[in-house]
This record gives structure tokens, sequence and C-alpha cells, in this order.
């Protein structure tokens, strides 16, 4: 059985590699990128870490794994690198045919070169055509014009998250910033609010994400353009002015209402903002940094509830390409970080106070310190037995927050909320999974530092608006709902 020997696994590399498991013969990569390594060895891929252009390596391999060799492939992403790696190949191995990847950004010169060391050059230029017209259909022409809205801008790209960013929405900002710098263009990934959600923050400090934090009333002069991701409305769950002309919107949420913008792309049919950008990177041959890809791979993990939420073919196709780029051993590390003494005391009171109504549990926890604390709760309190849908609520900074979840129901939690809330506030979300906020000014005169009397006012505001809503929606049965048909048991009793 002949042996292939692949020097370097960039971009181009790891395709080749992909397509040369499915032709008979064996491989063996030499690559100086650990995560790619340990990738291809989860794959059963022999591979070798080290310099791929260095002789005392491929020595080496030579003497313990690869005596002979059938041929020699070149595929790393730096032209001159690359031309080393070929003078190492022949000197190794003299009689074997060699084939070389250009790389990325070579020149004519470099070109030149490698077309006269090599048996045979593979050059971008020729790749080039055939994914233009494999691209050549509506999603090539979108993503050419959102290269030349970026390319056109005389300044930077403000890439603006919802509030509050999640994982979905600070991995698809970061994406699009990459996307906008390969082709030339400047941008940042901002947003308002705060990112306090500890595997959020885990995220955001261990992949080193440069992020702006924007604060009201801004002066966002210095931007040229805009571009929301993971929603799609100026002044609707960010706050920038609302008549902010936007130039890109990328979302997976179904909007309530048309949406202006130069570039519009609006998919309600995936699971995440992050397969959108991932189908971007992949259609333009941009190759995802190790961030950027272990953010969209958790991003779509996240929103997807781990592939058993509103999960697509694409999304699975997007995690299977962001794997082999993804630092796996540090999204380990986001995904078990430590949790805050006050998401603990939040979570704690929405327990405490929680009222369940038939299989409706609904939670006023007061005085907010962390709105993601919310989240957190409303995914608790859905574990508990017989309860298939949980609204927990609190307030912080003039304004109410509202987090809902259910499971196994026909129910609709991001239209009921919609529905209840949206024309007093802002709302919205998906089937089982969703959220809102109030102003509290719409509560009149009561004082916000009267913690007890505010809840008291905020829980029959938020449960009279909801239930009405639950009792409204079709093949949604309620029991009792103002009766106490459903019990409420011992906290250490209703747990499963």
């Amino acid at each position: 059985m002949s042996t292939r020997l692949v020097l370097g696994c960039g971009s181009f590399g790891h395709a080749l590699i992909e397509e040369l498991r499915q032709t008979p013969g064996d491989l063996h990569v030499v690559s100086g990128d650990e995560g790619r390594v340990d990738s291809l060895r989860g794959e059963n891929v022999p591979a070798e870490l080290g310099a791929y252009d260095d002789p005392a390596v491929v020595e080496e391999v030579k003497a313990e794994d690869l005596p002979t060799v059938a041929s020699v492939v070149v595929a790393g992403d730096d032209p001159d690198r690359n031309l080393a790696a070929i003078e190492v190949a022949r000197e190794h191995y003299p009689d074997v045919p060699v084939v070389s990847y250009v790389g990325r950004d070579g020149t004519d010169a470099q070109r030149e070169a490698l077309e006269a060391a090599a048996d045979r050059l593979v050059d971008p230029a020729d790749i080039v055509p055939q994914r233009i017209l494999q691209a050549a259909g509506r999603g090539g022409l979108r993503l050419r014009q959102l290269h030349r809205i970026v390319r056109e801008l005389d300044g930077p790209l403000a890439v603006v998250m919802h509030d509050n960013p999640d994982p979905d929405a600070i991995a698809s900002a970061c994406a699009l910033v990459q996307i906008a710098e390969n082709a030339g263009g400047e941008a940042e990934p901002c947003y308002y609010g705060e990112i306090s959600h500890q595997e959020n923050l885990a995220l955001v400090n261990l992949m080193e994400y440069d992020l702006t934090n924007l604060q009201a009333g801004d002066d966002l002069s210095r931007f040229a353009g805009f571009a929301l991701v993971d929603h799609s409305r100026p002044g609707v769950n960010d706050q920038l002015p609302p008549d902010t002309p936007v130039d890109i919107v990328v979302d997976h949420h179904p909007p309530r209402e048309p949406i202006e913008a130069r570039f519009v792309d609006l998919r309600s049919d995936i699971g995440a903002t992050s397969t959108l950008l991932t189908d971007y990177l992949r259609r333009l041959d941009v190759e995802p940094t190790t961030p950027v890809a272990t953010g969209l791979l958790f991003g779509i993990r996240i929103d997807t509830k781990d592939f058993r939420r509103e999960v697509s073919v694409d999304d699975y196709e997007a995690a299977s390409y962001l794997l082999p780029y993804a630092d796996t051993a540090t999204l380990e590390r986001v995904e078990s970080p430590s949790v805050s003494v006050d998401t603990l005391e939040t979570v704690g009171r929405a327990i405490r106070n929680r009222e369940v109504h038939g299989e409706v549990l609904t939670s006023c926890v007061g005085r907010l310190h962390s709105r993601d604390a919310l989240a957190q709760s409303a995914d608790r309190l859905l574990d508990l037995r017989e309860v298939t849908t949980t609204l927990v609520y609190g307030f912080k900074d003039g304004t109410i927050y509202m987090s809902a979840r259910t499971r196994g129901t026909d129910l609709d939690v991001g239209e009921t909320l919609r529905e209840a809330f949206a024309q007093i506030g802002e709302a919205g979300g998906h089937a089982d999974m969703a959220g809102a906020q109030l102003p509290l000014g719409l509560l009149g005169t009561v004082e916000e530092d009267a913690d007890e009397d505010l809840s008291s006012v905020i829980a029959d505001v938020v449960t009279d608006r909801f239930f009405e809503t639950l009792r409204s929606r079709p093949n949604w049965d309620l029991v009792d709902i103002y009766g106490g048909g459903g019990e409420e048991l011992p906290v250490g009793a209703d747990e499963e």
C-alpha cells in the first residue's frame, strides 16, 4: 500500500486530506499546528508535530516511520515555507513526485519559484473559477455584495451584537470582523450592556476577543457603517438610535417587521447565526482563526442546546467544518466556569419565590445584579417535576427583565412574550426560549428603591399579561391558572 507524505496542513491541506482519505493508500502528515495534529490523530490520521519545512523533522519521520513514500504533498499556507519544504522533500525523497500548493497571497515571483521546484503546482487562481461557478447562485451574489459594501466604507464598520450578548452573537460579530478585514476593510465587534454570564465571560477572556463596549449616548460618528448580528433592528435589543442607517443584517430570528439594510440575510430555519457566518467563511475561502472557530462552534452548540433544539443540517455541517480549527481544550474550560455568588443568590430567590399554576411556573427575583442569572434560573426551574413552562423576572437600572423557557409543549414562548409585552416594551426569541424587557416607568410612581412594593407591582403586571396571553394561545390548555390547580412541592421533592 502506497504512502503519501503531507508536509504542512493549512486550509488547503486540511481540505486535501479529507479528499485523500477517500482514496486508496496511507497518509502521514507533518504540521506545526498542535490543534490540527490532535484533530487528525483523533480521526485516525497519522500526524507528526513539527515544522514541516525543517530538514531534521522530515529526516526523523523518514528514519522512524516512512523510509519510502509514493508521493509528497506540500500543503502549507506560507509560500516561502512551502518552497523550503519542497527542497527538504527533494533531499530526502529524490525520486518521489512532489505536488505543492502555492500558499496564501503568493506573489508572481513566489509562484514561479514554486513551479520550478515542484513537479506540479496547485495555484488558487486555478481553483477560484470553479468556486465562483459553485457559488454563482444567490448565495454567491449575496457574498459579493457583502464584500463590496465593506470595501466601499470610508472608515470602520461597527459590528453590533444585541445587548448583553450571548456566545452566538459574540462569535458571529468576531467572524464578520474577520471577513471584513479579509476583504480589506476595517471593523470592530461592539456591544451595549454587559457580559456577565460566567460562560460568556470565560469565552471572551480565554479567547482574548477585543470587543468594544459602547455606552448609551456615545458618539458613533467615527463609524462609517453599521452591521447587526443576531438581531435585526437598531434600537431594538440594542441601544443604537432607532434611526441608525444599517448596512448589514445577519440573523436567524424571525423578524416582526420588514428589515431595511443594504445586505440582509435572515434564515429562521437554522439554529444559530454562527452557522450563517460559518457558511460565509467557507464560501469566501477564509480560514477562521482559532478564536473565531472556537466561538462559532460554541455559539452553535449553545443556541441549539447541543443540537437538541431547532437544529438543521446546516448547523451540523457548520460544526463539522469548524471542529478542526477550534481549540476544544479551551472550549472545555469555557463550559465549566465558576459560578458567581450573585448568580447563586438569584437562582435561590427564584426557587423561593416560585408560584406554580398547572404546569406553568413564574417567579419574581426582585432586584438583579446580573441579567444572565435570570436565564440560568429559568433553565434550572424547568427541571422541576411537572413544570413545562417557566417565566423568571426581575428589575435592574430602571428596566424589568424576563426570561422564559418551555419544553414538551406546543407553546411558542417567543411568540407569547411578543404578544404579551411587545406593545409596551421589547420581546422575542425562540419557540422554547425567549426574553422580554419593559421600562419601569410604565408602573407609574412606585419608588424603585422600595424593593418589596416594586416587586409586588411588577409581579401583578407581568403575570397578569403573561397568563392572559397564555389563555388566548391556540392548543394551549391551562388548567386552574388562578385556582391553584398546580401543587407547589418542597424544593427538595420536586427536583428530578
